[in-house]
């Protein structure tokens, strides 16, 4: 399954939490990998 899935990276600033989570909820829901924020700090 080599090169059937798009891996997105997500970074910018942990102190906007819900806007990640959303961003990364959608393009897991359309099938990507996604790679984000594993730690939140500013929440």
């Amino acid at each position: 399954m080599v090169g059937k899935y798009k891996v997105i990276t997500l970074c910018g600033s942990t102190k906007f939490k819900e806007e990640v989570l959303q961003v990364q909820k959608d393009l897991s829901l359309k099938g990507n990998i996604v790679i984000s924020v594993g730690l939140f700090g500013h929440s």
